[in-house]
């Protein structure tokens, strides 16, 4: 194991932290959590010296905030067809 001297750069990693939360608000709320929750490893795992870690952590925040936008895009879509579906039920019935 090699020590790090203190002045050494250290390798940037995105924590995807704003998009994680940005997707726990408007999106999915549990796949926005564990996207803030991988999100929030980051930063402890770069000081750790964990580059690799960080950078999973980095792409699993990232990945799960993705899954969240893409299951509330799934529910507006499923749920605009399911009112069309009821209007166009209407329409046959003769309600208006």
């Amino acid at each position: 194991m090699s020590a790090t001297p203190p002045n050494a750069p250290t390798a940037y990693v995105p924590n995807n932290l704003v998009w994680a939360i940005l997707a726990t608000l408007f999106c999915c709320l549990p796949l926005g959590i564990v996207s803030i929750v991988y999100a929030a490893q980051v930063n402890g795992k770069l000081a750790a010296g964990d580059v690799a870690g960080a950078q999973e952590s980095s792409n699993k925040a990232k990945q799960w905030a993705i899954w969240s936008v893409i299951a509330w895009v799934v529910l507006v879509v499923a749920y605009l067809i399911f009112l069309f579906a009821l209007g166009g039920l209407g329409a046959l019935q003769g309600n208006y």
